[in-house]
């Protein structure tokens, strides 16, 4: 039985880690599969260098932090091409190139076969929709403003539409009425509210729009448990990354990949609502499996008890390809 109609997960998502020369690099992605990516997200790994987001839709030398309200910077020493196997960063800055300084690079093409559509549009502070390319139901929507001091605004459908989570900041899921007018989107548009924070009158914004996709992403929720024995979670495929909150409390947010960690328990954790260095916690890990993912410790920030945590994760491998052939274990 097959489990996935994207045999090559590496087509779409790609995680690279490198190290930083001081020198303007051309990167390739490692995959066996060339992949232009169109949106990069890069951090620093040892240092407390921002995390950079820059994505084709709005350009090279365009920067947005995750962990800051700030407004899009225009700058020349971070990421200055998009390849058609990687990107170009250039060798003044140390948010993405400084010497000998080891950075990891989240990298996803837009593609309405894996479910991603960068979206662009001018805010009115009007309830409205804006249309997206998906042909599916999103079931994660992050928008930014680009100018002025603005939230990183994150509607999840397992929240649903009254609620909204800061992708910039440790804030438990709040009710945020104003940002999506109390409707969920559709295959063809997402509703934004009057907030400044998704509808900043007279200013650009971007969206990042993530259907799923059996067999390569898989958004959800699960319950904490408190204990070593933690929940497992079924994706229908080997997790290349995982992003995750825990909704119910002032908590950092998570990213665990498969490049930083390539045996289990994976546990080098980095945050996207902070610049602070990976850490590994000693006392949790997450095996990554053939299948999707098993909580291995409690934390508050994993696998509290009672209390419900929310998931984004990315297929290094589907589980059975499309010609019935199953994936290993790590």
């Amino acid at each position: 039985m097959a489990f996935t109609t994207i045999d090559d997960p590496e087509a779409y998502f790609q995680v690279k880690i490198y190290t930083g020369t001081g020198s303007s690099a051309a990167l390739t992605l490692d995959g066996d599969t060339d992949m232009q990516p169109d949106l990069v997200w890069i951090k620093e790994r040892g240092g407390t260098q921002n995390n950079i987001v820059t994505d084709s839709v709005r350009g090279t030398n365009k920067n947005l932090y995750s962990d800051s309200t700030s407004a899009e910077a225009e700058t020349t020493d971070n990421i200055t091409a998009f390849g058609s196997d990687g990107f170009t960063v250039a060798g003044t800055g140390n948010e993405t190139n400084g010497s000998s300084k080891t950075y990891v690079a989240w990298c996803w093409k837009e593609s309405v076969t894996a479910g991603f559509d960068i979206v662009s549009f001018t805010g009115n502070a009007t309830n409205r929709t804006i249309s997206h390319s998906l042909s599916a139901v999103p079931k994660v929507v992050i928008v930014k403003g680009l100018v002025g001091t603005r939230h990183w605004a994150t509607y999840t459908e397992m929240a649903g539409n009254t609620k909204g989570l800061y992708l910039n900041d440790t804030y438990a899921q709040t009710t945020e009425t104003s940002w999506w007018n109390s409707t969920t989107p559709t295959s063809s548009v997402f509703t934004v509210g009057t907030s400044g924070n998704t509808n900043d009158d007279g200013n650009a914004l971007i969206a990042y729009c993530f259907a799923e996709k059996q067999g390569f992403s898989k958004f959800g929720s699960y319950t904490g448990n408190g204990n070593a024995d933690g929940p497992f979670l079924f994706c229908g495929f080997r997790p290349a990354m995982i992003l995750g909150k825990n909704t119910s409390r002032v908590e950092d947010w998570f990213i665990l990949d498969n490049k930083r960690d390539t045996f289990n328990p994976v546990d080098e954790r980095l945050q996207p609502n902070s610049s602070g260095a990976e850490s590994t916690v000693t006392t949790l890990g997450i095996d990554f499996c053939a299948n999707g993912f098993k909580l291995r410790g409690a934390t508050n920030q994993y696998n509290t008890d009672g209390e419900t945590m929310i998931f984004m994760a990315f297929a290094e491998a589907p589980f059975v390809t499309s010609n019935g052939v199953p994936a290993n274990a790590r």
